[in-house]
């Protein structure tokens, strides 16, 4: 409510008090109006997110890669989009004529389902007798998930009993992602919310303020996937269900961290100050350097993603870092303008009270409470903590010697039942187990047969065949004596089909696409190709290149990131001593973090692995997020440290800032714990790595190893500043 004017001032006094009174009103009201339409216009995308992104893994290469100028050759090769699915029908007995024929009908009449293209492969038995395979092609623009959930219903009510059918390969294991993804939108948004709400309720127990920050966290996440949504569609950023699922937990994470700092620094004002306008602006006074530095390191440790060679790491960084900008701005005007409207009546039942005296006496530090128990005992035994939380976490990073990321096999992708895994089992049972997806091998025509050659040459190549256009099957088997006839005997062999003065050939692998022994076989025929001038693609091709990539991401980003982190603390806290030793201790909690994951990856959860990007996203999100508490509790030290000396500062910035910066902690922890909900190894993966590593920093780092550390240094942290040079404490 506006203030009341004093009747008795002078008519111009009355006049200005007025304005005030309503400007305190109508700016916050119009700054809630604007967010509110933003929102308004980013909230329906959530459901339309699929149409603007993809989870193909070719498409996030770098387009100097073989597998991706492979891919892009491949529609003019075969004049098709379409993405082949393997059906599989394993008998339980061998299959009789009659099954057989049956399953051949049933094959052809595939195409019946909406989305199957027209070239389905007649069905092939198998050697042993037991299963027979057949060729269907997904159309590129058919909605995948329902196509090939459609295809394996139609083809289990036709096929003869005692007959189980799997739909794998390429299209299966799509399909597969597809349905892991499918609850980004609804179920991983509602679980983070509200984890973060019932954080929330615990920390404020009150019943306005917490749905005041969601719903600052909420707007945020709208507006920047309005951003971000456009982007895409524009073809400016390349969005996938994975960059989808972080956007989400960064933005409300960030943007509630933002807030919990926010408004600890309002309710800390309006003890000092009677007028919640005053106390505002001091509290945004306050909050806006270490905000926007905390912003601003994570924005710049995201941006260094760009240097990466593959796209779905340099996409991430541009989308997170908008996430970001905007979890900061919602931070810092639209909170603010909610708080001036609700005032005191947001902290109801529990209203903070104006009393300057018992602030005053307290002198800016508590002298109760576990935090400023935990100050005592850090000036009493400094050198103690540091040492012993170092070592205990130095054990724990010893767990980095059991961490397995050289990549995970396509088929262990998706966490739970997989009807593609169980097919490819069968697959590799009772045929190569390379089938249906080939090494793709595009060579000049005159050196066709030399190609082939080296391919049939391979064992681990179980056959090889040319794109034929004028052969009824679209290919024609290549031998060490030249291309094979394709129908009745004495037909002659068909042409190659021929493209830029090129030709298309395919290797059907003796080992499954997504195995150790194919990534082998793969970069062996590149060796011996190489020479011909021939380029290798195809689904493990993809694989091989993406971990490649993915590895000489990991080893240049991470120093870069450090270096850029290590020059934002320098110049904020204005020394070079206390920003090295924030990043080592950063570091450390990184090395434990992913140490212990390592150990519950592999002794707890018997993952198969980790794909090479899980250290480098762990990494990014750890020290970009785990040094924002330490920029929250030193800018507060410097701060401190200004006014009553270093020492002096240390635990006044402890005290001050322990609830809220452990509130924080737990609430970017329980938001990336739900990413876990999402049935993605890798996400699944970051999501422990994340959560755990933010608890340790939260309890651990910042309450223990940093506090302890800086003190014994004393003022010796600041060099070579000017509170270095100051003095003794």
């Amino acid at each position: 409510m506006p203030r009341r004017s004093d009747p008795t001032a002078p008519l111009p006094t009355r006049e200005r008090s007025r304005r005030r009174s309503w400007a305190r009103v109508l700016i916050p009201a119009l700054l809630v109006v604007a967010w509110l339409a933003a929102a308004g216009m980013g909230g329906p995308l959530f459901g339309r997110v699929d149409e603007v992104s993809s989870n193909d893994r070719t498409a996030y290469l770098p387009e100097s890669a073989d597998a991706t100028q492979v891919q892009e050759l491949l529609g003019e090769f075969t004049d098709s989009d379409a993405i082949p699915a393997i059906a599989m029908f394993v008998g339980d007995a061998e299959l009789s004529d009659e099954e057989l024929a049956e399953i051949s009908d049933l094959v052809a009449s595939a195409p019946d389902v909406e989305g199957v293209g027209d070239d389905v492969s007649p069905s092939l038995p198998s050697d042993d007798g037991l299963a027979a395979q057949a060729f269907i092609p997904i159309s590129g623009d058919a909605e995948l998930g329902d196509t090939v959930e459609a295809l394996a219903a139609h083809l289990r009510d036709g096929a003869p009993s005692g007959v189980t059918v799997y739909i794998t390969g390429p299209a299966g294991f799509s399909a597969d992602l597809v349905a892991g993804f499918a609850g980004i939108d609804g179920l991983l948004l509602g679980v983070a919310l509200l984890a973060v709400l019932v954080i929330l309720v615990l920390v404020y127990r009150s019943l306005l303020l917490p749905l005041v920050v969601l719903s600052t966290s909420l707007f945020a996440l709208c507006v920047a996937l309005l951003v971000v949504w456009w982007l895409a569609k524009a073809e400016i950023l390349l969005l996938s269900g994975q960059t989808q699922g972080i956007l989400f937990i960064l933005v409300i994470g960030a943007a509630t961290d933002y807030a919990l700092l926010f408004v600890s620094r309002f309710r800390e004002e309006l003890r000092r100050s009677r007028d919640k306008g005053t106390a505002l602006f001091a509290a945004w006074k306050g909050s806006f350097e270490p905000i926007v530095a905390s912003g601003g390191t994570v924005i710049a440790g995201l941006l260094c993603l760009l240097l990466s060679d593959l796209k779905s790491n340099s996409t991430l960084g541009p989308v997170a870092a908008i996430g970001i900008a905007f979890a900061m701005l919602a931070a810092l005007t639209l909170l603010p303008a909610l708080l001036m409207l609700f005032g005191r009546a947001v902290f109801w039942p529990r209203r903070p009270v104006f009393e300057p005296e018992v602030v005053a006496a307290e002198d800016g530090r508590p002298s109760k409470g576990l935090w400023a128990w935990l100050a005592r005992a850090v000036s009493r035994r400094p050198r103690a903590i540091w040492i012993s939380t170092t070592v205990v976490l130095l054990i724990g990073a010893a767990g980095l010697t059991q961490l397995d990321a050289t990549g995970v096999p396509q088929s262990d992708l998706v966490l739970g039942a997989s009807e593609a895994r169980d097919g490819q089992v069968a697959l590799g049972e009772h045929f190569p187990g390379g089938s249906g997806s080939p090494v793709y091998v595009v060579v000049a025509e005159d050196r066709l047969q030399d190609a082939a050659d080296v391919l049939l040459a391979d064992d681990g190549v179980d056959g090889v065949s040319v794109t034929a256009a004028d052969s009824p099957s679209g290919t024609a088997p290549v031998t060490a004596d030249g291309i094979g006839a394709v129908g009745a005997p004495g037909t002659p062999a068909p042409a190659p089909t021929v493209v830029q003065g090129e030709v298309l050939l395919q290797g059907t692998l003796t080992d499954a696409a997504d195995s150790d022994a194919a990534a082998d076989t793969v970069r062996d025929l590149r060796a011996e190709l190489d020479p011909l001038g021939a380029r290798v693609g195809g689904v493990t091709a993809t694989s091989v290149d993406t971990n490649d990539a993915s590895i000489h991401d990991r080893n240049l980003i991470i120093p870069v990131i450090l270096a850029v982190i290590l020059v934002i603390l320098m110049l904020l806290l204005r020394s070079i001593l206390a920003p090295v030793l924030l990043i080592l201790t950063t570091v450390l909690s990184f090395g434990t973090a992913l140490g212990v994951s390592a150990l519950v990856f592999d002794g707890v959860f018997r993952f198969p692995g980790a794909d090479p990007a899980v250290p480098l996203y762990g990494f990014v999100f750890l020290v970009a997020l785990g040094i924002d508490y330490n920029i929250f509790l030193m800018t507060r030290v410097r701060e401190e440290s200004t006014r009553h000396g270093t020492r002096e500062g240390i635990l006044r910035g402890l005290t001050i800032t322990g609830g809220v910066i452990t509130s924080a902690g737990l609430v970017l922890a329980a938001t990336f714990a739900a990413l876990s909900v999402i049935p993605i190894l890798f996400l699944v993966q970051l999501a422990f790595i994340v959560a755990f590593g933010v608890l340790l920093d939260t309890f651990v780092v910042r309450s223990l190893l940093v506090p302890a550390l800086s003190y014994d240094i004393g003022r010796r942290i600041w060099w070579p500043s000017a509170l270095w040079r100051r003095g003794e404490d």
